[in-house]
């Protein structure tokens, strides 16, 4: 069977800020600092997860 990953954020496994953060900064150890393409893309989705997770107010400042 295969399994593709979505790159869209999904609303029914939202997660806090707080917890995308968290798998963003393990994202980054487990990659020593350099990510590769396969990462990167992770890393993209990630941001786009956190960014939609964080309070209106925090995204104004």
């Amino acid at each position: 069977m295969l399994h593709t990953m979505s790159t869209t954020v999904e609303a029914a496994t939202e997660r806090s800020a707080a917890e995308v953060n968290e798998e963003i900064r393990a994202l980054w150890r487990r990659a020593g600092g350099t990510l590769s393409t396969e990462q990167r893309e992770e890393y993209q989705r990630l941001v786009m997860e956190w960014a939609a997770a964080t309070p209106q107010s925090a995204q104004a400042a």
